[in-house]
């Protein structure tokens, strides 16, 4: 149970005169973080700085555990973290979310991170593929010859969006949507049916291909940092309805090929006159040809 008027941490031997202990932790957007409070405090004017520098404990958010809340992207405030700690951006070889962290640099009023991130424009205001290739999904590759960099850039730019110039060669290529749901039937066979809300939708494929069809929808958190060209079947959707998702690979150009279910019956105890509960796992096979 959260104690209105404590700080949440491990130990209180902080800087003097400051009424936060030396380790916070935080929720960030449902993940939990731990780290001491001298890190937070690392930028001068930035929104950590002032939050945990300026304001009381008492004014700040909590979740029910008592832990300091921030309604932010969890996934990505590692790499915020990470900034904080040695004030150097180090990220991964493969980093489709760089306009996100960017977006994220300038809400937590981080400048020179912020600029770091900021595509960089070459003198005939042309952004450069260096950019190009972290901001798109799938990234953007270099052709060779003389004019490489002229055809990169229009196939970057296309009606004033982000391409990848590879996009058409990936227009083809398979999407498996799963989840798994559970309903309960009465005694009375006539009764209607207690179903249950879809918990999780699964998105199975090559990771650039899924990115490209849901975007923002897609939650990465269980398989970050995967290759575009690689495949996963960790991702799934930010939402729960099946509908949703059919209806944005229909905008996309899928059509369903395939369709399989399973099923099993359980009792919820060994009375057999109460209520079966059954649990299925479905999966729906898309196609974009």
């Amino acid at each position: 149970m959260a104690l209105a008027d404590t700080v949440h941490g491990v130990s209180n031997c902080g800087d003097s005169g400051s009424p936060y202990p030396e380790i916070i932790e935080l929720n960030v957007g449902g993940q939990v973080y731990v780290t001491r409070h001298k890190t937070l405090i690392a930028v001068p004017d930035s929104l950590l700085w002032n939050m945990f520098s300026k304001k009381s404990p008492k004014e700040l958010a909590r979740d029910s555990k008592g832990r300091f809340f921030l309604d932010r992207d969890g996934f990505l405030f590692r790499y915020i973290l990470d900034y904080l700690r040695d004030l150097n951006l180090v990220l991964p070889d493969y980093f489709p979310e760089k306009s996100r962290l960017q977006r994220e640099a300038d809400f937590f009023q981080l400048r020179d991170l912020t600029k770091q991130l900021s595509p960089r424009v070459s003198k005939d205001n042309s952004i450069s593929e260096e950019i190009g290739q972290s901001d798109t999904e799938e990234g953007a590759q270099q052709q060779c010859g003389p004019s490489g960099g002229a055809e990169t850039l229009r196939a970057v730019s296309v009606g004033g969006a982000m391409r990848s110039p590879s996009l058409d060669s990936r227009k083809s290529g398979y999407i498996t949507i799963g989840y798994r749901g559970s309903y309960t039937i009465g005694r009375d066979i006539q009764t209607d049916a207690k179903f249950r809300r879809v918990a999780r939708i699964t998105v199975c494929g090559k990771t650039a291909l899924a990115k490209e069809v849901f975007g923002d929808t897609l939650n990465e958190s269980r398989d970050p940092d995967r290759p575009p060209e690689r495949y996963t079947s960790r991702y799934y959707l930010k939402y729960n309805f099946l509908e949703q998702a059919f209806d944005k690979l229909t905008e996309m150009g899928f059509h369903m090929v395939a369709c399989s279910s399973t099923g099993t019956c359980a009792y919820t105890s060994n009375d057999p006159n109460e209520d079966k509960i059954w649990t299925s796992y479905t999966e729906y096979v898309f196609c974009r040809d």
